[in-house]
Formats: structure tokens, sequence, C-alpha cells
């Protein structure tokens, strides 16, 4: 028999009771059949929920949210048969598990409250909302405080359902009294992280004499659930709805105004007063049927079993089963695979024990290090997820070089007009016009070559900068659970960068101190001269000619001739210098970088063997002692390692708990 047909044969056999649950229900064949089935679902959930699986999986779950006084309070009350605190100014503290357990009419009610590792066991349901108060104004000590921190109450009763729910903070609008100013920032940041999740079935209470699609608890469920797939929403106090709004509330109901695929239920619940009273909880059931089959026009809704408590509590059963069981093949998988990555990542925190699997331990990591080190420098190193390269990093600073050289091109046009007419107001002297003054082109072209050597170190620096970096997050990949190790990585990376960024800075002064030389070879200089003439003629012919080239040949011809030998020139400076500079870097602040890192981390290597060695003189008994404690696991590490096993140690639960479930 499958789940589908239990759960249809109950409601069945509860129909042919008249909703009442006695002896003799409890008895029949379909309804043991059911219990044997379809209450394992819930006892799963609850007891993977317990292990803390939630903390690494989201698990299956029914979760309610309402509005401030939407009557979400009461429909929990009348569900579970206790009365349950109410938070300071209307507010409910911190999420509350209500789990729900059928027990026979023969056995007695028993409660529970868990928190952490604590329990309180309760004898009777009156005891349960002092018991449930005491434990939220610990974990919320401070008045209309939010905590993210769930507690559990158990209730084993003749009168419950199969039941597992999730109670949300109520959400509200305006802080008011003692609440904090962004209390409600507060509980819609805590309800969006379960409501937002696949696993959880929402459950949205809205009061009927209000606007549906303006309450906040419909917008939270359509924003994070726009389709409706998990959504089904819960209309309350119907005895309020303002005259002449009925026909607006059937449509809601007949899914006509927000639409949701698991539709609408309606409920009227009674007072706090008593609930907990078998015969008043009885007489409120009766009382809630009589006024749905009294009224005019929900009537209809009582026959097809879309209104009162009892309805409510067959509907979300049903539903919270179904769900485990299409979400169980998933959750299962889940929870091997998460099982085995974290026993993986275990194994990376195991610590050598002996002096011989220490010295193999840190030899590998250090090889495996320095082929990383290796691989980069080369522009082969291995990505993950989004990662950019190291090289593609650089070779955008570079991009930044060249746009700086175009620029200053641009600039030395410009400056040899005006430096060559201002040569020709104030030191004409006994020459002839149209003669180029050599030391005027001098002039030009070494200001402008002096003016790039700064920002030359600076795309320098950058470049050594992504360097540094990048070797670091390689030290703390390799080397992450030990922090002595990382430590003693970083010192040399460090000590090296300062090397190698002195020599890089020196060789790219040298560059510049030659560059500010203006030499060229003839040929190359004449030749290079020729063809810019041969160019700026043909867009002068053609009638192209560009703004600077149009207002040149306005100018003198000594201007003309000046402006066409310092850009020829500065021309071929540019070009050695665009690839000069990153060549320079690349050699020092890379290469040499990487190769001198590695050979500096076989010698921490060799450092380490020496180390262990007693009788070694070459080492202090300081060197010795720190060196011997690069294996030494961090605190963090530690942490880490505990985590790892804590969350191993839940996975094997709950595949225990999967185990014993496939076994019924």
């Amino acid at each position: 028999m499958t789940e589908k047909k239990l759960v249809w044969d109950l409601s069945k056999l509860k129909k042919q009771n008249n909703g009442e649950q006695d002896k003799q229900t409890t008895e029949h064949p379909v309804y043991r059949q059911y219990v044997g089935k379809v209450r394992p679902c819930i006892d799963l959930i609850d007891s993977l929920r317990a292990l803390g699986i939630e903390k690494d999986l989201a698990l299956p779950t029914i979760a309610v949210i309402g509005d401030q006084n939407s009557g979400k309070r009461s429909i929990l009350e009348a569900l579970s048969g206790v009365a349950l605190p109410r938070g300071d100014d209307n507010v409910t503290p911190c999420p509350l598990e209500l789990k729900l357990k059928r027990i026979p009419a023969t056995q007695a009610w028993k409660g529970k409250i868990c928190f952490c590792n604590a329990s309180t066991e309760l004898q009777d349901a009156s005891e349960v909302k002092e018991a449930l108060r005491k434990v939220q104004n610990a974990v919320t000590p401070t008045k209309s405080a939010i905590s993210e921190e769930l507690i559990s109450l158990e209730i084993q009763s003749p009168q419950v359902p199969d039941l597992t729910l999730i109670d949300l903070p109520g959400i509200v609008r305006t802080a008011t009294g003692k609440q904090p100013k962004d209390i409600g920032i507060q509980i819609k940041t805590l309800l969006k992280k379960t409501i937002g999740c696949k696993e959880t079935l929402n459950l949205v209470v809205v009061p009927c004499n209000v606007d549906i699609a303006a309450t906040e608890a419909m917008k939270m469920a359509q924003e994070v659930d726009p389709s409706g797939e998990r959504t089904l929403g819960i209309l309350t106090k119907p005895d309020l709805m303002d005259r002449g709004s009925e026909e607006i509330i059937m449509n809601i109901m007949r899914n006509l105004v927000l639409p949701l695929k698991k539709g609408y239920m309606m409920v009227k619940c009674g007072g706090q007063q008593g609930i907990y009273n078998k015969p008043a909880l009885a007489d409120a059931i009766r009382q809630e049927r009589e006024f749905f089959q009294t009224h005019r026009c929900l009537s209809i809704l009582l026959e097809e079993e879309r209104a009162t408590i009892p309805h409510l509590a067959e509907k979300l059963t049903n539903e919270l089963v179904r769900h485990i069981i299409e979400t169980l093949p998933t959750l299962k998988n889940q929870i091997h695979e998460g099982l085995q990555k974290t026993l993986q990542a275990l194994q990376k925190y195991r610590t050598p024990k002996t002096d011989s699997e220490k010295l193999i331990f840190l030899t590998d990591v250090i090889k495996l290090f320095n082929q990383d080190i290796s691989q980069t420098i080369c522009g082969e190193e291995q990505l993950f997820g989004n990662e950019i390269s190291l090289f593609a990093k650089i070779c955008k600073v570079f991009q930044m070089w060249e746009t700086l050289l175009l620029e200053c091109v641009e600039k030395v046009e410009k400056n040899a007009q005006r430096r060559t007419r201002q040569y020709e107001d104030q030191c004409h002297g006994w020459k002839h016009p149209a003669f180029v003054n050599y030391r005027t082109f001098e002039n030009i072209i070494k200001e402008h070559i002096v003016e790039l050597e700064e920002p030359a170190i600076l795309i320098m620096n950058n470049v050594i900068g992504l360097i540094e970096e990048k070797f670091i997050e390689l030290a703390k990949r390799h080397f992450a659970n030990f922090a002595s190790l990382i430590r003693a990585a970083k010192t040399r990376i460090e000590d090296i960068k300062q090397k190698q960024t002195a020599e890089a800075e020196r060789q790219i002064r040298t560059q510049f101190k030659m560059e500010r030389l203006v030499y060229c070879q003839d040929d190359l200089y004449s030749n290079d001269l020729k063809s810019l003439k041969a160019e700026n003629t043909m867009k002068v012919g053609n009638e192209k000619e560009l703004q600077v080239g149009a207002a040149l040949n306005q100018e003198p011809t000594i201007v003309q001739d000046m402006v066409f030998y310092t850009k020829v020139y500065f021309d071929g400076a540019t070009k050695r210098l665009s690839s000069q500079i990153p060549l320079i870097i690349l050699s020092f602040a890379l290469h040499d970088f990487g190769d001198k890192l590695q050979t500096t981390m076989l010698h921490l290597l060799e450092e380490f063997k020496a180390s262990q060695d007693s009788e070694n003189k070459t080492l202090n008994s300081v060197g010795r002692f720190e060196l011997r404690g690069l294996l030494q696991k961090g605190r963090e590490a530690d942490e880490h390692r505990n985590c790892l096993g804590e969350q191993v140690n839940r996975f094997t639960k709950a595949c225990q708990c999967l185990r014993a479930f496939n076994s019924l």
C-alpha cells in the first residue's frame, strides 16, 4: 500500500468517525498501518533536526508565519492543546519547534522542552506556558530581543495530530514599547533564512478582516516562493470579516485572488482560556464546527473539508508526510555525500607523530607548494571557480602602463610646439630662421622621459603586490592547518619581496637613466622620420588631417620640424619602454621572486631536518625549538578540526537514523 493511499484511507476513516479519534479507530487496521508507515517519516526528520543536521543541510519542514495579531498563536494552541506564552509586545522571541505526537487514549499526556543539551520533562499541559517562558527568557534575557536559537517543545497526547511545525516570530512593521528600532528587519532576516529554503513548506496565516495582498507575511511568502508551490494559506477570524466582504473571502478560498498550489484553509479558533482542559478543548472544536455549519457562505468549506482545526491538522500532516517522502531521496544523497566530503576534509588535519613522519610530511607539502609556485610564474596555475590567474591580473596592470605611454606621446606633440615657439621668441641668436636648436629637442625628450619614471615604479609596486598576495594565498592553501609554517613562509615571502622590489626598482631607474641620453641609430631615426613625413603628406593630400595636424600646418617650418623630430624619437623611446619595463618587472619581481622562494623553502626543509638532530651545533636552542614547532596546529586549525569532527559525528548518526528508517 502506497503512502498516498494510506493518507487517503485515514482521511476516509476519520470522516466516517466524524473527525473523532476513539478506541475503535485506533484499533482499525488502516490506522495501525498508517502509524507504522507515516509516523516514522516525521520521527526521522525530528531525529535529524535533534542531531543538528540543519547546521549542514536544510530539512523538510512546515514553517508558520504571520503578521502580528493574525491568529497564528491561536492556531498553534488549538493544534497542540496547550497555552503558549506571549512575548513582550506580542512578539515571539525565537523559533519554536512544535513536535506533536498522537498516542493511544489509554496513555497519559507527556511533554518535554529541549534547548541545547538540556531538557525539561512536563507532566501536565498546564505546565507548558510557564516552563516555556522560562526557557525563552534564558535564550533572550533582553526584553523584546530576537534570537535564532531553536527551542523544541514535544507534546504526546491522544488529542493532537502527528505533526511537526516551526513557529517563527510574528512580523512587525514598526517598533513599539521596548522593542529595538530595527526589530522589523531582524525578524524578516530570520524568517527568510527558513522560508527561503526550497525544503520548507510555508504556512501563511492571514485574518479575514484585512487585505490579504497587503500583509507582510504573504508578501514575504510570494517573494521566496513566487509560483506558490510551497505555500499554504490559512484564513483566520472569519467571525470578524467586514459585512459584504463574503464574496471577496470566498474568491480567496477558491484560489482566484492570490493563487497558491496548495490552496487555502479557514479556521475559527477560541481564546487561550482553558485550552489545555479536555472538555473545554472539545467544546471549542464543537463550536467552531457549528459556526461553519450554520454560516450561509462558509458552510461549503466544511463540506469540502477546508475549514476547522481538525481538517487543518489532517491537511498539514498529509502535506508534511508527502513533502518528506518527495525530498527523502535527495536528503539521503546529501547526507552520504556530506559525510564523505567531511571525512576527506578531516584527513587533511592529520598530524604526523614521529620525526621521520614529520620530515616526510613537511617534504610533501613544501614540494606541492613549490610546484604551484612554479606553475604560477609560468602562467599555468590551477584555478578554482571564478578565480583569475596571476598573469591575467599582471597584464591588466601592464595595459595601464601602455595607456600612460600613449597619453605621453600626445603631450610631447603639443609641448614641442610650445617649447619651440618659446625658444624662437626668447633665445633667437645670429642663426638664420628654420634651423632647429638641438638643445631644445633634447630638453623636450628628457622632460617627458622623466615624467614616466615614477609611474613606472608605481606599476612595478602594483605588480609585485599582486605577486606577494598570490604567493601568500598559496602558502595559506597548502599550509592551512599549520599556523607556524604559514608564518615561516610569509616571513620568507616578505623578505624576498623587499629584496626583489629594490632590485627591480634599481633596474627600472637604470633604464630611465639610459633613456635620458637621447640616442638612436641614425639609419633607424632617418627612416622613421621619412615614414612620418610621408604619412602626414598623404593625410594632407586626402584632406583627412587631424585637428593637431591642421593646426601644425599653420605653424612656421621650424615648429613643424621640431614636432616631427620629437614625435619620431619619442615613438621609438616609448616602444622600448612599453616592453622593457614589463620585462624588468617580470624578470625580477615575478620569476626571480618565485625561484628564490622555492629555494628558501627547500632551505627551510633542510633547517627543519637539522633541528631534529639534538647534536646539531649550527642551530641554537631557540632556532631548533621554532623549527620543530612548524607542524604544530594553530588554535584556528584545532577549532576547525573540532568542527569537522562534530560534523562527521552528526552525519554518522544521521546515516544510522536512515538505516533504522529503511529497516522499518
